[in-house]
């Protein structure tokens, strides 16, 4: 696999402003009754045998439903049968079997994608690897996401978050890279490298199209979740 070219430290010719985010329609949540964009929501199609699946990336053929909350929600909301009411309104009444493990499809499948996204990048070009290959481009203020593994060391993610905010010239602000749901074997699997613990983005387009994919993936998971995996703020305490 061909090494993404990064070579670029600081910008040479000013980047034309954003296009603004295409308004996309919105979709009311099924069992809260709130409004919102995909970036918050998930759909649910049912299969040929009435299996209510997850259609994380909306492309399924017929009608769908769609629901907003975390993970956590939704499984009180099928413990206390209020899904299976809420699914039947949304389907006229067909017959559909939810499956046990819904939530954790759902999770898998955002993970999934927000891999695949992280794999697509890295294909192009856009991704960087390598604490020191990221630490230069850090410093030299050409980075618009930092992201670490949910297992990465606290050493390692603080001086990386320091290079960063040198970069941006926001020494003092206390920012720092997001840490991701996922562990570095995860990571690696997904990336076809050995040990990545630490990815970076230099390209704007391409940090919101992950920032997309993530979004989706943390709202799900919720607060609760996201603490425990780090949430973009709280080290982790294994070494890198």
């Amino acid at each position: 696999m061909r090494t993404p070219n990064n070579e670029r430290l600081t910008p040479d010719i000013a980047e034309a402003p954003k296009a603004p985010r295409k308004a996309e329609p919105e979709r009311r949540c099924i069992l809260s009754g709130e409004h919102g964009g995909r970036a918050t929501l998930v759909r649910l199609a049912v299969s040929p045998d009435g299996d209510v699946l997850p259609d994380v990336h909306a492309k399924a053929p017929g009608r769908g439903a769609w629901i907003g909350v975390s993970r956590a929600a939704l499984e009180e909301a099928m413990a206390k049968g209020r899904l299976k009411g809420a699914l039947a309104r949304a389907f006229k009444g067909a017959p559909l079997s939810v499956p046990g493990d819904l939530p954790q499809r759902i999770e898998d499948g955002l993970s999934r994608a927000l891999l695949d996204r992280l794999g697509l990048e890295l294909r192009a070009g856009h991704l960087i690897l390598g604490s020191d290959r990221i630490a230069e481009h850090a410093r030299g203020g050409a980075v618009d996401l930092l992201l670490h593994a949910a297992d990465a060391s606290a050493d390692g993610a603080r001086k990386l978050d320091q290079a960063w905010r040198v970069g941006r010239d926001a020494e003092g602000s206390g920012e720092t890279g997001t840490r991701l749901p996922l562990d570095r074997a995860a990571l690696s699997v997904a990336m076809g490298r050995d040990n990545v613990v630490h990815m970076a983005l230099a390209d704007p387009a391409a940090a919101e199209r992950v920032s997309l994919a993530l979004e989706r993936l943390m709202h799900f998971l919720g607060p609760q979740s996201a603490a425990e995996t780090g949430g973009g703020i709280e080290p982790a305490v294994l070494d890198d």
